[in-house]
């Protein structure tokens, strides 16, 4: 059974950062390109970042280059998240999802606020 457990949200100022995890099992991580997406408040899913299988290929949202990074560690079959500068409209539940399929875990909350 496909697991992907999310975690590391937390409530932060404008500005601050944090680091999602995502710990995966039931599939051989590392065949598969992975993402983040998120869904705001009263808002549909978000596509934010998607790494490739062996992490040589890393696209962004508009919304978020320059201030979030994407990476994995196959090894452990965990996918993270760090994001800087976050800004109030970063409030989300995360997820993170093998590409192009729709997000199965039940998310991380991130929220940002003064």
């Amino acid at each position: 059974e496909v697991q992907l457990v999310e975690s590391g949200g937390g409530l932060v100022q404008p500005g601050g950062s944090l680091r999602l995890s995502c710990a995966a099992s039931g599939f051989t991580f590392n065949y598969y390109d992975m993402s983040w997406v998120r869904q705001a408040p009263g808002k549909g899913l978000e596509w934010v970042s998607a790494i490739s299988s062996g992490g040589g290929s890393i696209r962004y949202a508009d919304s978020v280059k320059g201030r979030f990074t994407i990476s994995r560690d196959n090894a452990k079959s965990t996918l993270y998240l760090q994001m800087n500068s976050l800004r109030s409209e970063d409030t989300a539940v995360y997820y993170c999802a093998r590409t192009g399929t729709t997000p199965r875990g039940q998310g991380t909350q991130v929220t940002v606020s003064s």
